[in-house]
């Protein structure tokens, strides 16, 4: 059993910063590839970014390469995503999600544990 904890959303300026992270319970953590994902009403939830459960090999969608970084703590059972030059289409309800020795990529539906979400808000 993995229960997850985001924090850190909140509301910037279009082209700030943000640094996003997820608390894990367990202690099996390291076996779980982390992803984040991030969802917006109406849509679906899409994937944002995602990291192996070793740590070694990290993928991103196009729309945050470059802009977001994706890392992990296992000795601290914790993920972060660091987000830069945000713009206001990444307005959204950010999801941490474990997917079991999963790789750096992984749909939703593979997910095995989800957090609650955390909001961010990009204004213009």
């Amino acid at each position: 059993q993995v229960q997850l904890v985001e924090s850190g959303g909140g509301l910037v300026q279009a082209g700030g910063s943000l640094r996003l992270s997820c608390a894990a319970s367990g202690r099996t953590f390291s076996s779980y590839a982390m992803g984040w994902f991030r969802q917006t009403p109406g849509k679906e939830r899409e994937f944002v970014a995602g990291i192996s459960w070793s740590g070694g090999s990290t993928y991103y969608a196009d729309s945050v390469k470059g802009r977001f970084t994706i890392s992990r703590d296992n000795a601290q059972n914790m993920v972060y995503l660091e987000m830069s030059s945000l713009k206001p289409e990444d307005t959204a309800v950010y999801y941490c999600a474990a997917n079991y020795r999963g790789g750096s990529y992984f749909r939703r539906s593979h997910a095995n544990y989800w957090g609650q979400g955390t909001q961010v808000t990009v204004s213009s």
